[in-house]
């Protein structure tokens, strides 16, 4: 078995255009995150997947470049997964150059979102570890939703099966209890965000392209559903909190805040 992280970045987003690029404590947004990946001890190799030259010659220009290689996808790929899922043969070959007799049954890929800056290298680990024993073909991340979180938006929630298995994901609160005042339902039901990562036997990955088109994935713009509606099952891996995604200009102001608030409070160097 064994594990590739794969970083997909389109410059471009359609939420907010160039964020990726953006500064965030005097790093840009997906330099943060490349080096949050190169923490975790359990993948042989962190790679970028991206639509942008510029980006690529960002990679350069950051001293990365040796540690991280960069395929370039098309710019048409709807989301990190298609992206992922459109270099998976060079993703493949260079993984057969750290592991020999390598297969997509024994191939995991790990998409870690291009925005995520403060990403817990241990949540890697974590999932990295699970792939090891898990008959799933598919494992994400989720956590336990605290009580203002629940009727957020841009909050993604799971609803979990008692043996793990994700049942769907929504931007709504999942469940819906009926006859209780929204704001009281985490007192009658047990509610988990999902952290946007995700863990695919390559095999999966593989199938993607031939996946039919998913009306839940284009409602909800999320790409897991797909998955859901095509059949492949997904399990969710508990984990202790989530990390900030940076998708509006509110949550990259909130990003640069916590970096102000971080540098103000970290202890000086011994004189």
């Amino acid at each position: 078995m064994s594990c590739l992280v794969v970083i997909p970045a389109r410059l471009e987003s359609k939420r907010l255009p160039r964020k990726l690029l953006a500064d965030v404590g005097g790093k840009a947004l997906l330099r943060r995150v490349i080096e949050r990946c190169l923490l975790a001890q359990t993948a042989p190799q962190v790679v970028l997947t991206t639509d942008s030259q510029e980006i690529k010659t960002a990679i350069h220009a950051w001293g990365l470049a040796e540690q991280v290689p960069v395929l370039l996808s098309s710019p048409e790929c709807s989301s990190g997964s298609e992206r992922i899922a459109s270099v998976l043969p060079e993703l493949l070959a260079l993984n057969n150059n750290l592991i020999k007799n390598n297969s997509t049954e024994s191939s995991w890929i790990l998409n870690v979102q291009g925005d995520q800056p403060f990403l817990d290298p241990a949540v890697i680990d974590a999932l990295a570890a699970a792939c090891k024993s898990t008959t799933a073909k598919v494992l994400t991340p989720v956590y336990r939703l605290p009580a203002n979180k629940i009727h957020n938006p841009a909050v993604v929630k799971c609803l979990l099966a008692s043996n793990g298995q994700c049942l769907t994901f929504s931007r709504s609160a999942l469940p819906h209890v009926r006859d209780v005042e929204p704001e009281n339902w985490h007192l009658h039901a047990n509610y988990w965000g999902h952290v946007g990562i995700y863990a695919y036997r390559a095999e999966v990955l593989a199938q993607w392209p031939n996946l039919p088109p998913s009306p839940l994935e284009q409602a909800e713009k999320l790409e897991q559903l797909r998955l859901l509606e095509a059949g492949i099952s997904i399990h969710g891996l508990e984990v202790a909190g989530d990390s900030l995604s940076v998708d509006t200009a509110a949550q990259l102001a909130l990003a640069r805040k916590i970096c102000s608030t971080s540098s103000r409070t970290a202890p000086s160097p011994p004189r």
